[in-house]
């Protein structure tokens, strides 16, 4: 029973996670705007960088992928609550049934995955040189996010001692 609740704090900690980071985003939308906009913009890479043919400059645009990364961050809040939730009222049924009750939470915790390991060390990193800014790198607090997540994750999917017996 303790690994049952465990597993279910964990993915209860990351939709707390996901959804302060969510929540800010929404409800100060101006404070991680201009993070959003230097990077699209590629403007504090290396000046003699080739790959500033990349930046995104319309307005309209940098609004838009901010947008869809607030959308990702609200997704995987909602996912991990419902995964959370499923777990905590499957904590008491049999092996089999636990293990099913995952799936919401799995899939919650790989959107996160996705969201910070694609849309910030990929997209973010390396399309637009991200890791060339000294003031705008988001790389290292996107890496612990994705590793936390990933972390989650693996623990969760493990099956539990009495499958095996």
């Amino acid at each position: 029973m303790i690994q049952r609740l465990s597993k279910t704090a964990c993915v209860a900690a990351m939709a707390l996670f996901a959804s302060l980071t969510a929540f800010g985003n929404i409800t100060d939308y101006g404070a991680n705007l201009p993070f959003v906009q230097h990077v699209l913009a590629m403007d504090t890479i290396f000046p003699d960088s080739a790959i500033h043919y990349r930046a995104i400059q319309p307005p309209w645009l940098q609004h838009a992928a901010y947008l869809a990364i607030i959308l990702l961050e609200s997704a995987t809040a909602l996912l991990c609550w419902l995964g959370a939730i499923a777990l905590f009222r499957a904590r008491k049924a049999d092996a089999r049934a636990f293990h099913r009750s995952k799936n919401m939470a799995i899939a919650g915790l790989t959107l996160g995955f996705l969201t910070w390991q694609v849309g910030f060390m990929s997209i973010g990193g390396e399309w637009f040189g991200m890791w060339m800014s000294e003031t705008w790198n988001g790389i290292p607090s996107a890496f612990r996010f994705l590793c936390t997540l990933m972390l989650v994750l693996i623990y969760l999917a493990q099956k539990d001692g009495e499958l095996n017996e």
